[in-house]
């Protein structure tokens, strides 16, 4: 087993929930390495802030840190996210381009969009596949990875047509929304694209239910204010809606 499918064992064991602490030889004897190159790859992600090191194992560095699966998180708040994706999709008018963001949030406004006379180019293969085959909707299809199980695109072909294209619209849906961190991303070349879409769209729709608010992960993405408008629900902090609409920001509870 190479070293980045260990790796990935090893976040794949903290993401399940099963145990708080993955010991280095539970890890050794499922992945077939050495301890002491398991202890190698435990050092290698906690350099990179996603686990920290204890003895005998690791743990999750942040709550942020380790991704909640796609299929687990998509069972989450279902109501307030199709909400949400209904007004940020009654933001975009007829003919806009609009760049739409990984993310179960970001699969429910595809849905809202299917039908309307707009383009859109999705940046995870779940929301286009909920379009491609839309007769009124344009997709365009930009390059890159697909992260596994997420099916985010990443990586420097999803940047260079990031950046050889402009938008109307960005929607964006974070892993942690903070009126101090700002919008915050688990995946470091997740957190680059969504860095890469904002800049290039002449509006920034920030979709995140009350869930993700106060949430902080390891990447930062941009400021709170950044963001022209906040899509979010009731359950989210009135002092902190209060504090970004202070800093003029739109704030919508759907």
């Amino acid at each position: 087993m190479r070293a980045d499918e260990r790796r990935q064992v090893i976040l794949a064991a903290l993401r399940a929930g099963t145990v708080e602490v993955v010991e280095v030889s539970a890890l050794a004897a499922r992945t077939g390495a050495s301890e002491m190159t398991v202890r190698r790859d435990l050092d290698a992600l906690a350099a990179t802030g996603l686990v920290r090191r204890v003895h005998g194992g690791a743990v999750a560095a942040l709550p942020g840190a380790v991704e909640v699966p796609f299929a687990e998180r998509a069972r989450d708040a279902t109501g307030a996210k199709r909400r949400i994706a209904a007004a940020a999709a009654a933001m975009v008018d007829d003919g806009e381009a609009v760049v739409l963001d990984s993310g179960t949030t970001a699969v429910e406004v595809a849905r809202a969009l299917r039908g309307r006379p707009v383009t859109v180019m999705p940046l995870s293969v779940h929301a286009a596949r909920v379009l491609l085959d839309d007769p009124v909707t344009r997709v365009l299809l930009p390059g890159g990875e697909p992260r596994p199980g997420e099916l985010a695109l990443v990586g420097p072909l999803t940047l260079a047509s990031l950046r050889a294209l402009r938008f109307d619209v960005a929607l964006l849906s974070p892993c942690g929304f903070d009126t101090t961190a700002g919008l915050t991303a688990v995946d470091l070349a997740d957190a680059q694209v969504k860095q890469e879409a904002a800049a290039a769209a002449r509006r920034v729709l920030v979709a995140a239910d009350g869930g993700k608010w106060g949430q902080v992960a390891l990447a930062r993405v941009f400021p709170a204010d950044t963001a022209h408008a906040v899509l979010t629900d009731a359950t989210a902090p009135a002092p902190d809606r209060a504090e970004l609409q202070e800093r003029g920001v739109t704030v919508r509870v759907c």
